[in-house]
């Protein structure tokens, strides 16, 4: 059997029995495909990727490093081919994994790019209220900070999720899964004033009469509009930083680390399937920690060895 069928097959596996998203598969399928071109110009390679070898596996994240790929990038990759080779493996196609021994870079967590309080206040008051789009995008930043949600989730909210009366939305995360999200006051009301007095003036494209945040055309918005409007109003507020919508997320759970929340707790409303990865966020505490102690403690920049 060939390439296109073993990936068919394992891209209904993705959908039917892990409920992965459209974005996860397609980048699992570039992935492979990235693997199967690169095995495809061997000598004697053949078109059966059962054959592939740990040697070749290998050889290929070395030629994704010399041909300037990034470590990050070598790794997921590698990560997605491995993804497809475990799939061969439970379905008894093959009797052995040959990504189990490849070896990939070690990568260092990396610290996201943090807004302080301040500089979402600067955001907010970037936003021109006399436009015609001025409340939803006030909204918009106001949701993301306030709620912490991802820009998928944003852009696919609708208004059947909000529960004001309850003090909640009811987020659809990664792999179709439900979680409640409190959300504050300022969020909340700046959501009431755009639903009631902007969005009112717009006639909502067929299919898209539910979805919270719409275009001009009536059109629920696509992320690519989502990372301009954070992007813009960033450089508006002077802010000199590396802003994109995935900064309010990791504002909010800095913030709420900051504040003293359990981790547990901001888990839950981040929707991380693992406390493992929220705990990046008392990585960045303890820097906070450190920056607080070396700025407000009279000793704290200096080496009294």
């Amino acid at each position: 059997m060939n390439w296109d069928v073993y990936i068919k097959g394992f891209l209904m596996y993705l959908k039917l029995e892990k409920s992965v998203s459209a974005n996860t598969m397609q980048a699992y399928q570039r992935d492979i495909n990235q693997f199967r071109r690169y095995i495809e110009t061997l000598p004697g390679a053949g078109n059966d990727p059962v054959k592939i070898t740990t040697a070749q596996l290998q050889d290929f994240a070395g030629w994704m490093s010399h041909n300037n790929s990034s470590a990050a990038t070598v790794a997921r990759t590698i990560s997605g081919v491995r993804a497809f080779y475990k799939y061969l493996l439970a379905e008894d196609v093959m009797d052995h994994n040959p990504t189990s021994l490849v070896e990939t870079p070690r990568l260092g967590r990396s610290l996201p790019d943090v807004l302080s309080i301040a500089e979402i206040v600067q955001m907010l008051g970037a936003v021109d209220m006399s436009q015609r789009q001025g409340e939803r995008n006030r909204a918009i930043i106001e949701t993301l900070y306030g709620c912490g949600l991802r820009v998928s989730e944003l852009v696919n909210l609708t208004l059947h999720q909000l529960h004001f009366d309850l003090g909640f939305v009811l987020i659809l995360g990664k792999g179709n899964k439900q979680r409640w999200v409190p959300i504050g006051k300022p969020a909340m009301d700046q959501l009431e004033r755009y639903i009631s007095f902007s969005r009112c003036h717009i006639t909502p494209a067929k299919g898209h009469e539910d979805y919270v945040f719409l275009n001009s055309s009536g059109k629920k918005l696509s992320r690519v509009m989502i990372f301009y409007i954070v992007k813009s109003l960033a450089e508006k507020a002077g802010i000199h930083k590396n802003i994109h919508p995935h900064s309010l997320r990791h504002s909010f759970a800095t913030h709420l680390v900051e504040g003293g929340a359990d981790l547990r707790a901001v888990q839950e409303m981040l929707g991380h399937e693992s406390i493992l990865t929220t705990e990046i966020y008392t990585h960045l505490d303890r820097k906070f920690l450190r920056e607080t102690l070396e700025k407000y403690h009279p000793m704290g920049g200096f080496d009294l060895r």
